[in-house]
């Protein structure tokens, strides 16, 4: 089973996954992805993967048979596992908890050759709604306080499988990165009264500087102070802290904007491997008035390397500024 350990210094938990145990002799070092072959994700492969979880497409079709639109099936080499305790202890000044968790994998299209920043909106828009029914679906069991979704696309980027699909994570703990938002966001809203993501789309819409895309429920940005170059954030115009509450109104704008997004990137630079990851609250939360949910995308265009794991500073060659103007302008 996997454990998660916590980091005494700095708070911070890491999943030590036994399961993918590797020897240094099995990293996978600057290799391609596997291209042609056998497929494990395409039509008629469906006894391969764990049975799925969610579908969409041919009712009159058996589960686990071809006939789908989109769906989602466990990792077969999870990251955390469902079943079992947390069964928290410590070791001497250390704490570990069993790797409690779910970890699956959406297929997000049947057609092997379809990447998801070509789908258009009325595809791109099950991929949302299968998030959201799996955001709800896992925020029922009581040992998970968060939900995590994110897409890997590229080598470069962690992709490990060509077919095109993205992931979600149930986990037993808030990631770092969440508990940063909601305290920095919480700190602003208490000194100003105001939600900071609210107050940054306002600024940004004012100063017209860093929008890449817009329409009447959401806005594409480049952020002020981007980790990576052509990073770009995803938010709704009107508040909101859940991505699951929202109508389907939203979700159709969410996927006329976020195919365009992904347009201007892969027009102003072919084939970049990125990651998205969506931030939202945790679950079981109630309506936030200083947080914001927001997708995060961001392009694997620069190397962490020594400097910035030893600063925690990232490097950032391209202003967002620029980055915002290319990507506006793209033909």
């Amino acid at each position: 089973m996997p454990e998660l350990r916590k980091d005494p210094i700095l708070g911070r938990w890491i999943i030590i996954a036994k399961e993918r145990g590797k020897r240094p002799t099995d990293f996978i070092l600057e290799e391609s992805l596997s291209i042609g072959g056998f497929c494990p994700l395409c039509p008629g492969n469906e006894k391969t993967t764990p049975p799925e979880v969610h579908r969409l497409g041919d009712s009159h079709q058996a589960p686990n048979s071809p006939g789908w639109q989109i769906r989602v099936v466990p990792n077969k080499f999870p990251a955390l596992v469902i079943e079992g305790d947390l069964s928290k202890e410590g070791e001497g000044l250390y704490d570990k908890m069993n790797g409690i968790g779910a970890h699956e994998v959406v297929i997000e299209t049947p057609n092997h050759n379809e990447v998801f920043s070509e789908l258009p909106p009325e595809k791109m828009i099950n991929v949302f709604f299968a998030f959201r029914d799996r955001i709800n679906d896992l925020s029922k069991d009581p040992r998970f306080k968060y939900v995590m979704v994110f897409k890997n696309f590229g080598r470069a980027a962690g992709a490990s499988l060509e077919h095109s699909h993205s992931q979600i994570v149930a986990l037993p703990i808030l990631p770092r990165m969440i508990v940063s938002e909601l305290a920095g966001s919480l700190s602003y809203y208490k000194y100003k009264e105001r939600c900071v993501f609210c107050d940054i789309i306002r600024q940004e819409i004012k100063e017209n500087t860093r929008i890449v895309c817009q329409n009447d429920h959401f806005i594409t940005i480049t952020p002020y102070a981007p980790r990576s170059p052509f990073e770009m954030w995803i938010l709704p115009k009107k508040h909101s802290s859940a991505y699951r509450t929202q109508d389907d109104a939203s979700f159709h704008a969410l996927a006329a904007i976020f195919s365009e997004t992904m347009w201007r990137l892969n027009t102003c630079i072919p084939g970049v491997p990125y990651n998205f990851v969506l931030h939202t609250s945790p679950i079981r939360s109630e309506a936030m008035e200083h947080y914001h949910w927001h997708f995060e995308i961001m392009p694997k265009l620069t190397k962490f390397a020594g400097f910035e794991w030893g600063s925690g500073f990232y490097i950032n060659p391209t202003p967002p500024e620029d980055a915002a103007k290319f990507l506006r302008e793209v033909k």
